[in-house]
């Protein structure tokens, strides 16, 4: 009776050191797992952060760049207009100048 008494023990024993051990793999499993999707999140959030940044980086080149033409389009009108306003009294002096030696 001994005998059989120990035997089933240690089926017992086997069977639990069994059950132990698929617990303790799905359990290795289950954090291999989450500590893959922590990383997969982890990473999805970093190229997420970084197309953020570039988007604005883009944006504010974008900006700029449209102020710089402004800038110069109004650069443009007041040299265009500056020169007309230095050709035109260039005319009228050079206009004085023969109504001057007319006099003379």
């Amino acid at each position: 009776m001994r005998k059989s008494f120990l035997a089933a023990l240690s089926v017992l024993t086997v069977l639990g050191v069994s059950a132990c051990s698929e617990k303790a793999t799905e359990n290795l499993e289950n954090a291999g797992s989450a500590i893959g999707n922590d990383m997969s999140n982890a990473v999805d959030q970093a190229g997420d952060r970084i197309d953020n940044g570039l988007d604005h980086a883009g944006n504010a080149i974008d900006e700029g760049t449209d102020r710089m033409g402004t800038t110069m389009d109004n650069a443009s009108r007041d040299a265009a207009r500056t020169a007309r306003d230095a050709k035109h009294d260039m005319g009228a002096a050079m206009e004085r100048a023969g109504n001057d030696m007319k006099k003379d």
